[in-house]
């Protein structure tokens, strides 16, 4: 069975560890074929083709998958379909804009957030903020799938497979790029960074998260925030974690001045090690915890960024 692989490219360059970990799944339903397409993406593609379990890279390099709009995008896999029965991508941002439109021109239903293949036509994947597992099993003879990638390990490199170019499909035309506001950052980009720090609403104000970046620059990590601290206008919106945020699962999560709701467990109850820093022993997070710190944040971030 054939498996088209949509790699994760920011601009030019491979996004290796949303791609890897998407791989990792596709593999277990047949032989991969990676699909790279964006504006100068020739660097993306031998990076894909050096993963491995890759069979085979297309690359379509074209100005007008250069700024990820979905529905260009959508339609050149559309195109592509004829050849695989598992069309698969990661559960990003871009791959939940640009499967369900592939999912909706093919008229088959898109499985999303997938974490765990059980057969060719079954799956696994989370419902009710991650607190119950569902099991799909789906009779379309073409397979959409995005793929929770917290959820499985990075392939590794090793892999040979060719690089083919191909022709891009005929532009829809359907959307324009204006402009990318992107903010810039020396931080690791938080949903594939190893160490997140996030402050919650015991943080108290946009002043005092700045307690929060101190201690994450110290450890290189990335910065995450509650809902509860987004909403309130503690953080920007880019950095909420949660159901209705990023999924994250880095190797070492901490939770400062979050009290642990369901919605913000959804988002980073696959971390590795989770740390708890909260004055309140009652909290939730507590409970998901494997370090929990009864302290004052005020007190004990200080404290902790100094040690460091």
């Amino acid at each position: 069975m054939a498996v088209l692989l949509l790699a994760e490219v920011n601009g030019a360059e491979l996004a290796i560890d949303q791609t890897a970990k998407a791989l990792t799944a596709a593999k277990a339903l047949g032989d991969v074929t990676v699909l790279c397409a964006s504006a100068g993406c020739g660097g993306a593609a031998e990076a894909a083709a050096r993963l491995d379990g890759v069979v085979k890279v297309l690359c379509a390099d074209d100005t007008a998958y250069g700024n990820g709009l979905a529905e260009p995008i959508a339609d050149l896999i559309v195109s592509l379909a004829g050849d695989y029965e598992y069309i698969m991508a990661a559960a990003t941002t871009s791959g939940k804009n640009i499967l369900p439109r592939v999912a909706a021109l093919l008229d088959v239903m898109v499985i999303s957030d997938v974490t765990g293949i059980v057969s060719a036509d079954t799956f696994e994947r989370p419902i009710y903020a991650g607190n119950a597992v569902q099991t799909v099993k789906t009779a379309d003879a073409k397979k959409v799938i995005s793929i929770r990638t917290t959820g499985f390990e990075a392939a590794s490199e090793g892999g040979s497979a060719a690089v083919e170019t191909i022709t891009a499909a005929s532009n829809p035309g359907l959307s324009e790029w204006v402009e990318d506001k992107v903010q810039a950052s020396d931080r690791p980009e938080l949903t594939s960074a190893k160490i997140v720090v996030s402050g919650g609403r015991g943080v108290g104000s946009e002043e005092n998260f700045a307690l929060i970046e101190q201690l994450a620059d110290k450890l290189q990590a990335a910065v995450g925030a509650s809902r509860a601290a987004v909403d309130s206008g503690y953080a920007p919106n880019d950095w909420q974690v949660g159901q209705t945020g990023k999924v994250v699962a880095p190797e070492l999560y901490i939770a400062v001045g979050i009290s642990g709701a369901i919605q913000h467990l959804a988002g980073m109850k696959d971390s590795k090690v989770i740390v708890a820093i909260n004055k309140d022993e009652e909290a939730p997070i507590f409970q998901v915890a494997d370090f929990g710190l009864v302290a004052d944040l005020f007190d004990a971030v200080p404290a902790l960024t100094e040690a460091l």
